[in-house]
């Protein structure tokens, strides 16, 4: 992640989401940099969940604003500023 790009959290997404559907639900807010949305490695299927890396903190909080609670394919999505990785102990 750049110094200037902001990453959110994205939870509760529907199964068949792809990355290119959430890049294109994020870019009515701002430049997408990175979608990476999480699957299971021994499954291949998605965790419902995932990250989008957007190039600025504006466009970050027009989407969390707009997303966080919105109707999306059946699932009421929760959008939230990423937490920075902890170190596993």
């Amino acid at each position: 992640m750049s110094r200037h790009t902001v990453t959110v959290y994205v939870a509760n997404l529907p199964w068949r989401t792809t990355e290119d559907d959430l890049a294109a639900l994020f870019a009515d807010y701002g430049r997408v940099v990175d979608v990476r949305i999480i699957q299971d490695p021994s499954t291949g299927r998605s965790r419902g969940y995932g990250f989008v890396e957007l190039a600025d903190p504006d466009s970050t909080r027009a989407a969390i604003a707009a997303l966080d609670g919105r109707e999306y394919s059946g699932r009421r999505l929760v959008v939230s500023h990423a937490c920075p990785k902890r170190p596993h102990t």
